[in-house]
């Protein structure tokens, strides 16, 4: 299972569809689960309810600004990997102040998909249609590019 950790709900229609979209198609390799934690104006709270959703049984990756940059195919290989050895993979995407010490020192690797900063709805697409496109490149299936 792909599990997405994150904080908030999505209220634009146009985000929810693209998220519902990849979804749908992970679908077909792989369940997945968006966990839509509370949105609190308060950090600390908001990191506690993070750190109490996060299972150590899972191979659990944050995505931080100061984590590791692959291209597609690596985080394919990265995917590809984890699932032989583990059949849970938990996304933490964090809060707009990001992840502290205490979460990700609770995650097996640590991955920023740029240094680039994005609203939380869009970067959740973005999760998604990378991992969509890892499924691809596992498959051996044609992507548009």
């Amino acid at each position: 299972m792909i599990k997405i950790l994150c904080v908030g709900k999505i209220k634009e229609n146009y985000l929810k569809e693209m998220i519902n979209d990849y979804v749908k198609r992970i679908s077909k390799y792989m369940l997945v689960s968006i966990v839509e934690l509370k949105d609190n104006p308060i950090h600390e709270k908001e990191i506690a309810s993070l750190s109490a959703a996060i299972k150590r049984s899972d191979y659990n990756i944050a995505l931080d600004l100061k984590g590791e940059k692959l291209n597609s195919e690596e985080f394919a290989k990265v995917i590809e990997k984890t699932l032989i050895i583990n059949s849970n993979i938990t996304f933490i995407i964090g809060p707009s102040e990001g992840l502290n010490k205490e979460i990700l020192d609770k995650c097996s690797k640590v991955i920023s998909f740029s240094d680039l900063t994005f609203p939380h709805g869009l970067f959740r697409g973005i999760l998604l249609e990378q991992i969509y496109r890892a499924f691809k490149i596992i498959n051996n299936e044609t992507y548009h590019k």
